[in-house]
């Protein structure tokens, strides 16, 4: 089954650390709009919130604007490569250019180069080995962004842009 993006979030950290505004949407799938009982069940979603979403190019064009305010630089730093591949897909389906995304960092493949780990670690374990709690629900967008900014904060100067 083709993957949409159905949920955008992220915040704003700036070059100190400090964390700014969020942005969070729902975005409403166009190949599959009923949402399945797994994906219900993991994103904790409900099928009348998807219902009321605006589509994937309305909800781009507004996060590109909230990422691109007075065209100053910015990184985008994710766990793994999974987000901004499925990002580009989707930008591919609704024939929305996606050089935005090339500003982009896994964060995940560097923690385990960071941390000397033989394998590379979810989020949620990665969280609690820096010794933070998780907030909010797994895989809603938003709580997934305050999780890893958490651990993006604690190696602010490790990171490779």
């Amino acid at each position: 089954m083709v993957q949409e993006t159905i949920e955008i979030g992220a915040y704003e950290v700036d070059a100190y650390g400090q964390v700014g505004a969020g942005f969070s949407r729902l975005i409403k799938p166009i190949l599959h709009p009923q949402l399945s009982h797994f994906c219900r069940r993991l994103t904790q979603i409900d099928q009348s919130d998807i219902n009321r979403a605006r589509d994937f190019s309305r909800v781009i064009t507004a996060f590109q604007d909230w990422i691109d305010v007075n065209g100053e630089p910015y990184i985008l730093a994710a766990w793994g490569r999974f987000d901004e591949q499925q990002l580009r897909r989707d930008c591919r389906l609704h024939g929305v250019y996606d050089d935005w995304l090339d500003a982009s960092i896994d964060l995940k493949a560097q923690y385990r180069e960071l941390r000397g780990l033989p394998k590379k670690r979810g989020l949620a374990s990665a969280v609690r080995h820096e010794g933070f709690t998780w907030s909010g629900e797994q895989h809603r967008a938003l709580d997934d962004a305050e999780n890893t900014v958490k651990v993006f904060r604690k190696l602010l100067d490790v990171w490779r842009y």
